[in-house]
C-alpha cells in the first residue's frame, strides 16, 4: 500500500525547481517554480505584504508527487475573486476571518492548475491537507481560486463549495489573419474595430511587439513607470516591486511579450503579456500619455494579432471588462473552491453561491447572445 503525506513549505526555494515543475506546474507559466520564486525573491510576496508562502508538497512513497501554491493571507487584496463581504459579515457576527489559507497565484486572475499532480488521489489529498491546516491553525477557511474545471469538480466531491465567476477570452477559430477574424463579426462591430485601430495607430509614433532578447533593461524601466501609474490608481499601491521585473527578465523573458508604443523615440505606453503553450495572458498595462484607443490596440488587438500569427488558441485578457465583448472577446466561466471552518458561515456562503452560480450562467448566456459575431455560422 502506498504511503501518501503532505507537508507545508514556507518558501518556494525550499524545493528544487525540477521537482516542483515536474509535477505539472509548467502547464501554465504562472505556476512554474521560476515565476513563484520571482515573486518571493523580489519581495512582492512575503513579510509585510499579507501574502505569506505556505506551499503544500505531497509525497507518494517518499517522492514528490504533487504541489499546491498556497499562502496565509491577512487581507483579501490581489485575488480577483472577491470575498470582502464574507469577511465583513463574519466579523460582524463575532468571528475572525483573517488569516485565511489561499491557494492561488498572487495578483494573477488566470485559470491554471492549483492541485498540481498527475494523480487524482494526490490532488484530493492536497485539498484535504488544506482543510487540515485550517482546522489545526484556527483559520477561517481555505480558498482555491482560478482552478481548472476538473479541480472544481474534484473539490465538490470532497466537501468544498464551488464558485463560478466570469472573464472575457478571445478564441482562435483557425483564423488566417486579423481581417479573417473581423469578417466573422457583424458589419457594425467590424467597422468600429477598424476605425478604432486606425485612430490608435495614428497616435504619432510606432508600436512594437518585443519578445525575449528583444526586450532590453531600458524597456523594463519604461514599463515600471507605466505599471506604477496604473497600480496606484487601481489598488492604491502597485503589488509588484521593481525587482520582480528584473527577475522576470532574467528567467522568463522568452515567455514575455511586451507591446510598446513609442513616440519621438520614447516609450509612452505598454502592455505586458505572458505566453503559455497555447495561449496569451494579458497582465499589465500603463501609459504616461493618453491617446484615444491606444489601450485597446496594445492590450487586445495586438494580442489577437500575435495569437493568429503563432497559431495560439486563445487570448485571456485578465479580469473584468464587458468592453472586451465589442472587440471579439466572449464570456468564459472561471472556477474557485472554498472550505469554511465555521458551519454557520459555510451554510450562508453555500446559499449565496448557489444563487450566484445561476446569475453568472444567465448573464453569460445574455452576453454571448449580445456578442459581436454574425448570427450565421462561419462555414455557412
Amino acid at each position: 500500500m502506498s504511503e501518501l503525506s503532505v507537508s507545508v513549505l514556507p518558501g518556494i526555494l525550499g524545493i528544487d525547481a525540477a521537482l516542483w515543475d515536474g509535477c505539472g506546474a509548467q502547464a501554465n507559466p504562472f505556476t512554474t517554480h521560476r515565476f513563484l520564486a520571482a515573486l518571493e525573491q523580489s519581495g512582492s510576496v512575503g513579510e509585510g505584504t499579507g501574502w505569506h508562502p505556505s506551499h503544500l508538497v505531497a509525497r507518494l512513497d517518499g517522492r514528490v508527487a504533487g504541489v499546491a501554491p498556497c499562502y496565509l493571507k491577512t487581507h483579501s487584496q490581489g485575488e480577483y475573486i472577491f470575498d470582502h463581504a464574507w469577511a465583513q459579515a463574519f466579523e460582524r457576527a463575532g468571528g475572525q476571518y483573517y488569516p485565511k489559507l489561499q491557494c492561488a497565484v498572487p495578483f494573477t486572475p488566470v485559470t491554471g492548475p492549483r492541485l498540481i499532480s498527475a494523480f487524482p488521489e494526490v490532488q484530493a489529498a492536497l485539498l484535504q491537507a488544506m482543510a487540515q491546516v485550517v482546522r489545526q491553525s484556527g483559520l477561517s477557511g481555505a480558498h482555491v481560486t482560478f482552478c481548472t474545471e476538473a479541480e472544481a469538480e474534484l473539490g465538490r466531491g470532497v466537501g468544498f463549495l464551488t464558485r463560478a465567476s466570469e472573464q472575457f477570452h478571445w478564441q482562435n477559430d483557425g483564423y488566417a489573419s486579423f481581417d479573417d477574424f473581423l469578417a466573422q463579426l457583424s458589419s457594425r462591430k467590424r467597422k468600429a474595430i477598424r476605425k478604432e485601430r486606425e485612430r490608435a495607430q495614428a497616435f504619432g509614433g510606432t508600436i512594437r511587439s518585443l519578445r525575449g532578447d528583444e526586450i532590453l533593461p531600458a524597456h523594463w524601466d519604461a514599463f515600471w513607470h507605466f505599471y506604477q501609474d496604473t497600480g496606484s490608481r487601481k489598488w492604491g499601491r502597485p503589488y509588484l516591486t521593481r525587482d520582480f521585473f528584473d527577475r522576470l527578465h532574467g528567467t522568463m523573458r522568452d515567455g514575455c511579450l511586451l507591446v510598446l508604443a513609442e513616440r519621438d523615440g520614447r516609450p509612452v505606453a505598454g502592455a505586458l503579456n505572458l505566453l503559455g503553450r497555447d495561449a496569451i495572458y494579458g497582465r499589465y498595462w500603463g501609459c504616461i500619455e493618453d491617446h484615444p484607443f491606444l489601450h485597446f490596440e496594445l492590450c487586445y488587438h495586438r494580442a489577437i494579432d500575435w495569437a493568429i500569427a503563432h497559431g495560439l488558441s486563445r487570448v485571456e485578457a485578465g479580469a473584468q471588462g464587458e468592453h472586451k465583448l465589442a472587440r471579439g472577446y466572449l464570456p468564459s466561466q472561471t472556477h474557485s473552491l472554498h472550505w469554511l471552518s465555521d458551519q454557520g458561515l459555510h451554510d450562508a456562503i453555500d446559499d449565496y453561491l448557489q444563487r450566484e452560480r445561476r446569475a453568472v450562467r444567465e448573464e453569460m448566456e445574455v452576453l454571448t447572445e449580445m456578442g459581436p459575431f454574425r448570427r450565421t455560422p462561419r462555414d455557412a
